[in-house]
């Protein structure tokens, strides 16, 4: 910000790989509406996509994020939500809100909240286009994932207050959901999940000593529930695939059989990742304030030569 003189701030990763017409068709939606329009954002797509399974699964959940969440939200509430790459800001605005905050390890999520709670909006920019680049190393996926989630964990804590004040009412939306997302479909995943295990290891104790029962059983007399449950669970995993296979036929050449496989394997292994780092998260935040030790530590994602 010090040493920019135009009127926006462009924002691209280093390994970013922006379409040609990318920046035009941000700077286009802007000046659609300049007053309104403090920011506009495109979408980003994976530059290393059939690299291996992990790339793979990441590549899903981002053509579902950027071609659903994003442009549902969008077109329902007009709310935007700040990428960390491919996107344009009012450097005059952002000088008014006192720019970004220092130690936030999501500085995108942060300011996003910032801009609506002026009444501003972020405007999405649909034809704007670019290619990142994604974890292609378990272990530098879980660390990355990490920090987003610590980072959305303090921008919710910050935030809950405005679901109670008179704030702008995108800013409560959006602290709902997030706090939704976060900690109660966090929390019933978990319980759900100590359930599923509790009886897994209750049937293998079974074996050696017989007396063991089940924790959490459903008998005859409740086997209806039983059925209810059993359907939820499959309706569940095929909204699942649903949604993603529906998001990939928006990509061009992505909609193939081989997602669906891809998808339902990524159910039962790479969408479980949330839940640990979610866990994972909520512990080191709740430490961070206990002992007061300093949150703003960035891991830097590990990147790849082409």
């Amino acid at each position: 910000m010090k040493i920019a003189h135009g009127e926006y701030l462009g924002v691209y990763d280093a390994d970013a790989m922006p379409e040609s017409n990318a920046l035009y068709f941000l700077v286009r939606k802007v000046l659609k509406n300049p007053k309104r329009y403090m920011a506009a954002f495109g979408r980003n797509k994976t530059r290393n996509a059939k690299q291996n399974f992990l790339t793979r699964c990441i590549n899903q959940e981002i053509v579902v994020t950027q071609r659903i969440q994003h442009c549902g939200i969008w077109q329902l509430f007009k709310i935007g939500r700040i990428p960390g790459t491919n996107f344009i800001i009012n450097k005059e605005y952002v000088e008014s809100i006192g720019g970004w905050r220092n130690g936030a390890l999501t500085e995108d999520t942060d300011i996003s909240f910032k801009i609506m709670g002026s009444g501003k909006l972020i405007a999405l920019a649909y034809n704007s286009e670019a290619f990142q680049q994604e974890p292609e190393r378990l272990k530098d996926y879980y660390f990355q994932r990490l920090r987003w989630a610590k980072g959305n964990y303090e921008v919710v804590i910050n935030n809950f207050k405005h679901l109670f004040d008179r704030s702008d009412w995108r800013v409560k939306l959006e602290t709902f959901y997030y706090s939704c997302t976060f900690f109660w479909f966090n929390a019933a995943i978990i319980l759900s999940d100590i359930i599923f295990l509790a009886n897994v290891i209750a049937m293998i104790v079974h074996i050696w000593k017989p007396g063991v029962q089940l924790p959490f059983t459903i008998t005859s007399s409740n086997i209806l529930l039983a059925q209810i449950l059993l359907l939820n669970w499959l309706l569940m995993i095929l909204l699942y695939i649903l949604q993603i296979y529906a998001a990939m036929c928006t990509q061009f050449g992505q909609a193939t059989t081989g997602q669906i496989w891809l998808a339902l394997a990524s159910y039962f292994s790479y969408s479980q990742l949330f839940i640990v780092v979610s866990v994972h998260a909520v512990c080191s935040v709740t430490a961070d304030r206990l002992f007061h030790r300093d949150s703003a530590k960035w891991v830097k994602t590990k990147r790849f030569a082409d």
